[in-house]
């Protein structure tokens, strides 16, 4: 079926919905020109940079970047015309093949796209409870830890919700969203200031860019390294996703919502591991690493505008 009209959403077999344009211009990705071929230049340099100032530090570092629905579920866009070979996160496999502060997350997802369980949800953008178990299994073999035993058999919530792709279309469908009560040994020991202020507001949801919080782990079994997180709504700074599986997994954890680094917040931390999550559609803006955690924490307060996360 075509996109449907003004939403950049194209319905595809199977009730699943995919995302091709919003400010990122999601198909841009797949085109394959001269320009993608610059920008990816430009990533895989920024990587390299990255890992240099990262392991001078004494600290491990390692990327990931979260695949679109459209890399990996490809065979369920019922005829929608692009190139999934040209998929940012493919090419970046390809060029950082050899570079050990990259994890390539494209090829065990599709490997394990046609199992039981989805791992991306239908109706929106995000990954699923178990695409994210997977990915988060890829990220401990990475770094050398072993995950809890019980860490999949958690307490599950499940719910009906309308999500972000789906309350787009004219008769949005309902799908079941389930969730894992993850914490069970980690805690919430520092909040941001400006997390603070829209959780106090009942306003958490609304937050985006420049949420941090950091969670510890007094547990005797939880790997003893401490690891900085910066990442986007796939880890996200509720515990229910990626940071709370590894909250649940180290001995402390800070996560940061943003695509660009602060140095001096990972000098003054010195962590040994330094994790850099994103959603390959924000691939789009090359980053400047010239983030700060205390002036994004001054500068936005609810009811001002925010940097948001965009579709």
């Amino acid at each position: 079926m075509a996109e449907t009209d003004g939403t950049h959403v194209h319905v595809g077999r199977d009730g699943w919905l995919f995302l091709t344009g919003g400010s990122n211009r999601v198909m841009d990705r797949y085109r394959g020109p001269l320009a993608q071929w610059w920008l990816l230049r430009g990533w895989s340099r920024l990587i390299a940079a990255r890992a240099t100032r990262a392991e001078r530090l004494g600290i491990r570092p390692l990327h990931v970047f979260v695949p679109e629905k459209l890399s990996v579920y490809d065979h369920k866009t019922d005829g929608l015309r692009y190139r999934p070979e040209h998929a940012s996160t493919r090419q970046l496999s390809r060029r950082l093949a050899r570079q050990p502060a990259y994890l390539d997350l494209l090829a065990p997802l599709r490997a394990a796209r046609d199992g039981d369980t989805p791992l991306f949800l239908r109706t929106d953008t995000h990954w699923t409870l178990q695409g994210c178990l997977l990915a988060y299994r890829e990220i401990m073999r990475a770094l050398g830890a072993t995950p809890p035993a019980d860490i999949a058999a958690r307490p599950r919530i499940v719910s009906g919700e309308v999500m972000d792709l789906g309350s787009k279309l004219p008769h949005p469908p309902v799908e079941a969203l389930e969730r894992m009560a993850i914490p069970r040994d980690a805690y919430r020991a520092e909040t941001g200031p400006l997390l603070a202020a829209y959780e106090t507001l009942g306003r958490a949801a609304e937050l985006h860019s420049g949420a941090h919080a950091v969670y510890r782990n007094d547990a005797a079994t939880a790997d003893p390294r401490k690891l900085v997180l910066f990442g986007d709504s796939c880890a996200h700074f509720a515990p229910f996703m990626l940071t709370g599986l590894l909250a649940e997994s180290f001995r402390e954890v800070h996560f940061v919502w943003s695509s660009s680094l602060d140095w001096n917040y990972i000098e003054t931390v010195r962590p040994d591991i330094l994790l850099f999550e994103l959603a390959e559609r924000f691939i789009a803006r090359l980053p400047d690493d010239r983030y700060d955690v205390r002036i994004a924490a001054r500068r936005g307060t609810p009811g001002r505008a925010l940097p948001t996360a965009a579709q």
